[in-house]
């Protein structure tokens, strides 16, 4: 009898390494995600994406009903459904973390993500909130950086950031905002290698840019390993990132083949 070709998977989740967060732009050019669309994604890919990111005002811009059955959705995929960090520095603005935690409970999504892309906060502010959004059940995850950085990327900082956040207060990772990647490629391109080796880079997730994709999502595969956690992955982008990291398709040329190869 004829051997039947098999797979070898990546580990199923939770996993802590080769997480990919998506992020659900609702109509858009990236990957149209009403309901259809959602389920059809999720019936490929759910294996694939351990967390989807409703984008930016998202939650409150369009129809609740339909954010609501999109993070039923995720959630029945065993995918973690959580609002981008914009609303929360929204909420912050407003003075309003009242109203965002009631809009959290109308819509059944028990994730968030607190960001300081233009709102800056104390360490103290910070924890206090994370806190706050712990003790009601809310999962936290933190975003470093700042849409428009004013220097490069300090290591330092962030590692204390990392420490404090996921040692002291549960957090699980801190993502790192694209544009402070971009900031340090494009001045220091060495200094990603260096982030690449520091013991708590597992605990990173690395936001790519869908408008680069595949080239860039292929580098970051290529220069941090296929385990990286990437955030920020279109829908449309999802299986193909996932293929990428086994090796699959020319962007990574093939790598999958490569044992085989040698072999011979």
């Amino acid at each position: 009898m004829a051997k039947t070709l098999a797979w070898e998977a990546r580990p199923p989740k939770p996993r802590d390494k080769g997480t990919t967060m998506m992020i659900d732009y609702g109509p858009d050019q990236m990957g149209w995600t009403g309901m259809r669309g959602i389920e059809d994604l999720l019936e490929i890919c759910a294996d694939a994406i351990d967390y989807a990111k409703i984008y930016a005002m998202n939650a409150v811009v369009m129809p609740r009903d339909v954010i609501k059955k999109a993070a039923k959705l995720y959630r029945d995929y065993n995918v973690a459904p959580f609002t981008g960090g914009i609303l929360f520095e929204y909420a912050h603005l407003k003075n309003d973390v009242d109203g965002f935690i009631g809009l959290l409970n109308e819509l059944d999504i028990s994730g968030i993500e607190i960001s300081e892309n233009y709102i800056a906060l104390s360490i103290d502010e910070r924890n206090a909130y994370i806190d706050q959004f712990h003790k009601i059940g809310i999962d936290v995850s933190y975003e470093f950086g700042r849409k428009n950085p004013t220097g490069p990327l300090s290591l330092d900082e962030l590692e204390a950031i990392v420490t404090d956040v996921t040692e002291n207060h549960d957090v699980p990772h801190v993502i790192v905002e694209q544009c402070e990647i971009d900031e340090i490629a494009e001045k220091d391109p060495k200094a990603l290698d260096t982030l690449a080796n520091v013991p708590w880079f597992h605990k990173l997730l690395i936001e790519a840019d869908p408008y680069r994709f595949p080239k860039q999502h292929a580098d970051m595969v290529k220069q941090f390993g296929p385990d990286v956690n990437l955030a920020n992955i279109a829908p449309g982008q999802v299986y193909r990132l996932e293929l990428m990291r086994l090796g699959i398709g020319r962007a990574v040329d093939y790598s999958f083949l490569d044992p085989l190869l040698n072999q011979k």
